[in-house]
């Protein structure tokens, strides 16, 4: 009887493990899955962060090289006079723009004029002729390069453009991007984020000990490679000690203690995505401790309770056997049962200890995750910005060209004594510079980082500052704008500055639904009922088919082709009229194109009063 009673007790302990190891699997399967659709969304944030903040500032090279200041000088460079107002005129934009440096090369790479003239470390008089964006530029190319710079010391990422007149290239404009703001939000998160060049060699991270760290080996060609653009200047670059493995189908990094003491390694997941135009890979590391904590307390718990069962089978099983001696083994398997119990829930109250912990820790993180995409809205108009940087230096370089001819002329008809028609031309010059002064205040205003409370906002007047912005684009699809607003429209509740980004976003897009068809009609409308006031965009363009109609303001979807959208502008806009309290909804017109509809409360008595 008692080989029958081992025999049992032994074929459940091997049917628990069994089931255990299976349980193990599944769980660590299950939660490694998750980590790595976590970490794929800390990479999308962290890839479309740093896009945005390097398309600020790409097209600015080609417009800054075709200012007149920058032409003279470039024609005279030995000019002292010269070189001083472009020192200072560089200066001020670098400023303006917030940039690192700006500098100007002559066709043998020495640095005649920068916005660091005067000070220790000033890149004037140096030569760059080594550096492949001087390299591109000089053959008539725009180039992008990161590096560390072989005069300050600091790491950026450069834009550089030729200067080009009469079709002769005669210089190189230089823009140097910091990007210590962006690398300093990724300190001291629970995830690791790094950004690597094509030699594995680590540019960017929150991590002071991984700076310039390598996770490729260090062979000779990488080796030769970064020395000759001297990418990294004088640092020394060092192999990081890690190794790969795999852990439940997900492929693994082990990275081991810098210090050298002891053996324990680090085990992470990690994604990464490359960014193909500014040469990176951005790399994410998700640590996978609390993945195998977690796989290993489901197994023990599992095991525990088929443990359990087991003994239960065989106190039953020893009782049909041995009935004399029943009260005996109720009592031991009672005391059994009460120290397992306690055990248990002296486990329990651990594991709830720590889950709570994690609660907190994730609480952390949806709090970062809300500024990262407080962050993202700001990427999203600055990358709009700059797709429309063409058509807006059109738009200024007209009343530029048109106030350099006045002003020839009126410096004429001084000399001949014909000064009324010169007062008239210097009329129209103010005028001109009236225009262009508009445009500019209407972009400063939609670029600046809102961060206004909700107040009473006048429709009208949010209508007429984004046609102001978005006219260069309705010109270049050759739009027919047509605007009916109800008179004595009452405000809304609303932020001006986000309610005229929606605008911008929905107007903008479309303008690209109508570009190139026979009817490029556009109408937006503003009118009030029951206490809410409905904002009306209609174009004529080709609709919103039934079947993405509901997947048209999730982030990152888009129907436009590769490199013309982010898929975020609806996604931003539902998210900045939902926060007014407001509807941000899309349909078809019987007669053809789409309709998006912004529905927005009234705004009550007292925030008027407080408004006027």
């Amino acid at each position: 009887m008692k080989h029958r009673i081992a025999a049992v007790f032994v074929l459940c302990l091997a049917l628990g493990l069994v089931l255990t190891w299976k349980v193990h699997g599944f769980v660590a399967k299950s939660a490694m899955d998750e980590a790595e659709l976590q970490a794929g969304t800390t990479l999308r944030l962290a890839v479309s962060a740093l896009d945005g903040h390097l398309k600020r500032y790409e097209a600015l090279p080609a417009l800054t090289a075709d200012d007149e200041i920058i032409e003279v000088l470039i024609e005279d460079p030995g000019n002292a006079a010269l070189r001083l107002a472009a020192n200072r005129y560089l200066k001020s934009v670098n400023a303006l723009l917030k940039s690192s440096d700006i500098y100007i090369m002559t066709m043998d790479g020495t640095t005649i004029a920068a916005s660091n003239y005067d000070s220790p470390v000033s890149f004037v008089g140096e030569n760059f002729s080594y550096r492949p964006y001087f390299q591109e530029a000089a053959r008539g190319e725009r180039s992008r390069f990161f590096a560390v710079g072989t005069t300050s010391a600091k790491r950026g990422y450069y834009f550089s453009s030729p200067i080009v007149m009469d079709g002769k290239t005669l210089g190189v404009i230089v823009f140097k991007v910091d990007l210590d703001t962006i690398e300093a939000s990724w300190a001291g998160g629970d995830d690791r984020i790094f950004v690597s060049d094509p030699e594995g060699i680590i540019f960017m991270t929150g991590s002071d000990e991984w700076r310039f760290g390598a996770i490729l080996p260090l062979t000779p060609d990488r080796i030769a490679r970064t020395e000759t653009s001297r990418r990294y200047a004088d640092v020394k670059l060092h192999q990081l000690p890690l190794s790969y493995g795999s852990f439940a189908g997900h492929e693994t990094m082990l990275i081991r203690p810098s210090s050298g003491v002891g053996n324990a390694e680090r085990e992470y997941l990690y994604v990464s995505q490359s960014m193909p135009e500014a040469g990176w890979t951005v790399n994410v590391l998700m640590d996978t401790a609390s993945v195998r904590w977690q796989a290993q307390t489901m197994m023990a718990a599992v095991f525990l309770a088929l443990c359990l069962a087991g003994l239960v089978s065989a106190i039953v099983f020893q009782r049909r056997a041995r009935l004399t001696e029943r009260m005996q083994l109720q009592a031991e398997a009672q005391n059994e049962l009460e120290r397992r119990v306690d055990e248990r829930t002296a486990a329990l109250a651990r594991v709830n200890s720590r889950i709570e912990k994690e609660i907190a820790e994730r609480r952390l993180t949806e709090r970062r995750l809300r500024k990262t995409q407080a962050d993202l809205v700001q990427a999203g108009k600055l990358a709009g910005l700059g797709q429309m940087s063409a058509a807006l230096s059109h738009e200024l370089n007209q009343p530029l060209a048109a106030a350099k001819t006045y002003a020839e002329t009126t410096g004429l008809l001084i000399e001949r004594g014909r000064v009324d028609e010169a007062s008239d031309n210097l009329k129209r010059i103010s005028a001109l510079i009236d225009r262009m002064a508009s445009i500019s205040r209407h972009l400063r205003n939609f670029a600046r980082k809102p961060n206004e409370k909700l107040g009473a906002v006048s429709v009208e007047d949010v209508i007429r500052d984004t046609i102001e912005i978005v006219s260069a684009r309705l010109k270049a699809a050759d739009a027919e704008l047509s605007i009916t607003i109800e008179p004595g429209l009452p405000r809304v509740m609303a932020g001006a500055v986000r309610l005229q980004q929606v605008l911008v976003n929905i107007v903008t897009n479309a303008a690209d639904a109508i570009e190139g068809l026979e009817d490029r009609r556009i109408d937006v409308s503003a009118s009030g009922a029951e206490e809410k006031v409905m904002i009306i965009v209609r174009d004529r363009g080709p609709g919103v088919p039934a079947a993405i109609r509901e997947r048209i303001f999730d982030p990152f979807f888009t129907t436009k082709g590769v490199g013309k959208g982010l898929g975020l502008g609806l996604s931003i806009s539902y998210n900045i009229v939902k926060d007014f309290g407001g509807s941000l909804s899309v349909t078809d017109h019987p007669e053809g194109g789409a309709v998006f509809a912004i529905e927005l409360d009234m705004a009550d008595a007292s925030v008027m009063e407080a408004a006027e």
